[in-house]
């Protein structure tokens, strides 16, 4: 509404009261002008109200929400659902064209400055995180591993003829499918064990790099965030010798956004050596659901023209959708919620260390000493004669509701995952001394997650550690009595934990034991336990 739409309703409302809604609606539009004029975060959240009224500018820009507009081509941006027209606040044209995402569209001014406003806000966001130098960024409706394709294959255009990409090992699939993708040649650096934490081989990457020549090796993939006890890639020491050599080096830095420690490396290769771009998810850093990565640099010499190449790679438009959930997320925290929420992640970690370890320690267990990972903990499993094996206690916790947990067993058997055979694959590391469990303190995590987890994994261990039950002898009528007793025992240590809160329509701790829910089938823990499933 302008001032004019102001003044004319005054004749049909005290003009004390149109002055006082002007001033309100004013204060609303105030905050859309600085961000325009800034186009960084603004150091306080925006609520509803003005994100809605923002959004419904913005859209109003997009000629599918013109007034009388006469659409003749094959995409008009029409929908014809209204819950998806509702769900997309009108944004119906995507953005970019067939050229490069980032350009702007004739049809969708207002998605085109939603774009731009991102990639800003993403950068300033990624800056306040520990990226100094961070100079621009493209954010990709694509997932991490999609988005480490589409760069190796803008990579690829600027070095044709080279193949290979050398890859500090980590056993996560996406990482090497994505390689694969590209039609490139993955080649795995086996990991150095240094006590517990697995490290980077340097000495490994260097003769690897020498044998096969740098003229046909297209980077140096390293990585920041992984579960541990893999640490942190040695960002400076390989961007140095990436520098040395003339290599590119790409990162992957999934969910590392959320750990200054990986942000502060990647902002000192960057500086001190060659980091030519790094890669992160939305949903893992920015908690949205999950669909989106940006691409990142802080590299002033390389950086810029692979970025370029990433925009210009990318093939027809692109879903807003990614965009938008990180554009509202960014202006919904603002710079102050944002840094709230990265350092109530940090200051998570030590307490939730200190309480695993003391949980551990009762089952004579221990957490894994990894003094390069700040987001994933360890801790080992070693059970004792003739008991259930390791990935047992994954399928125990599991059907007890705990998520995220991930057991490994290193084993000599080998596998092969993209035509690359690996030993103990999993482990990122092919002689790992001890099976172990490993969790993460990720950002969004609450210390009622922490300790429901840590209750459930004491009782999980108890159960996992006792000696295997001698076989009875049947008795007559009473034919798998033991086991459907057991079964029960299990459902109500479940119910102990939770208790229906109606008000909030989600479960919460219960301070007393609660009556026997049926969450899970009866029998639910022995049966997965049988089949061997872990949790993730």
């Amino acid at each position: 509404m302008n001032d004019q739409i102001f003044d004319l309703a005054q004749g049909l409302v005290p003009a004390n009261y149109i002055k006082q809604a002007r001033q309100a609606r004013q204060a609303r539009e105030s905050l859309l002008k600085t961000l325009l004029a800034q186009r960084r975060l603004p150091e306080h959240g925006w609520d509803e109200p003005t994100l809605k009224l923002a959004l419904a500018e913005l859209a109003a820009l997009d000629s599918n929400t013109f007034v009388g507009n006469a659409g003749v081509g094959e995409r008009e941006g029409r929908v014809i659902c209204p819950l998806v027209a509702a769900r997309h606040f009108g944004l119906a044209h995507g953005i970019g064209r067939s050229g490069d995402i980032a350009e702007a569209q004739p049809k969708a001014a207002g998605s085109s400055l939603i774009y731009a406003l991102t990639n800003a806000l993403a950068a300033d966001a990624l800056r306040r995180a520990g990226g100094a130098g961070v100079s621009e960024c493209v954010t990709l409706p694509l997932a991490t591993g999609m988005s480490v394709t589409l760069t190796l294959l803008a990579l690829r255009q600027l070095r044709p003829n080279a193949r290979h990409v050398l890859w500090p090992r980590i056993d996560q699939k996406s990482c090497l499918k994505a390689v694969s993708a590209a039609g490139l040649t993955p080649v795995p650096i086996e990991n150095l064990l240094d006590g517990d934490e697995l490290r980077t081989d340097l000495d490994a990457l260097a003769a690897k790099l020498s044998e096969i020549g740098a003229d046909d090796v297209l980077c140096v993939l390293t990585t920041t965030s992984c579960f541990a006890p893999r640490g942190v890639d040695k960002l400076l020491d390989v961007a140095r010798l990436c520098a040395e050599q003339g290599v590119p080096h790409l990162c992957n830095n999934a969910y590392g956004v959320q750990c200054d420690r990986c942000m502060k490396a990647i902002a000192s290769a960057s500086r001190h050596g060659r980091l030519d771009c790094f890669i992160q998810s939305t949903d893992k850093n920015f908690l949205v659901p999950v669909g989106g990565a940006i691409v990142a640099t802080a590299d002033g010499r390389h950086g810029p023209e692979l970025l370029a190449k990433v925009r210009s790679t990318y093939a027809g438009r692109a879903s807003i959708s990614p965009v938008l959930d990180l554009f509202c997320t960014l202006l919904h925290l603002g710079a102050d919620g944002w840094l709230r929420l990265l350092e109530r992640r940090r200051a998570s970690f030590p307490d939730f260390r200190r309480k695993l370890e003391a949980v551990a320690a009762k089952h004579g267990e221990r957490v894994l000493h990894t003094p390069n990972n700040g987001i994933s903990m360890s801790v080992t499993l070693t059970p004792p004669e003739g008991s259930k094996p390791a990935g047992s206690l994954g399928a125990s916790l599991f059907v007890r509701l705990v998520s995220g947990l991930r057991v490994v067993t290193p084993s000599a058997a080998g596998k092969t995952v993209g035509g690359i055979p690996f030993e103990s694959y999993g482990a990122h590391y092919s002689g790992y001394p001890c099976a172990y469990f490993s969790v993460a303190c990720a950002i969004g995590i609450a210390d009622g997650d922490v300790d429901l987890f840590l209750r459930r994994l004491d009782k999980a261990l108890a159960e996992w550690k006792k000696p295997p039950r001698q076989p009875k002898a049947k008795a007559g009528g009473a034919d798998g009595a033991a086991g459907n007793g057991s079964c029960a025992a299990k459902d109500r240590d479940l119910a102990k934990d939770f208790r229906p809160n109606p008000s909030a329509k989600e479960f919460v701790p219960a301070a007393q034991p609660a009556p026997c829910m049926t969450a899970a089938p009866p029998c639910s823990a022995e049966k997965a336990e049988e089949k061997g499933v872990a949790a993730e």
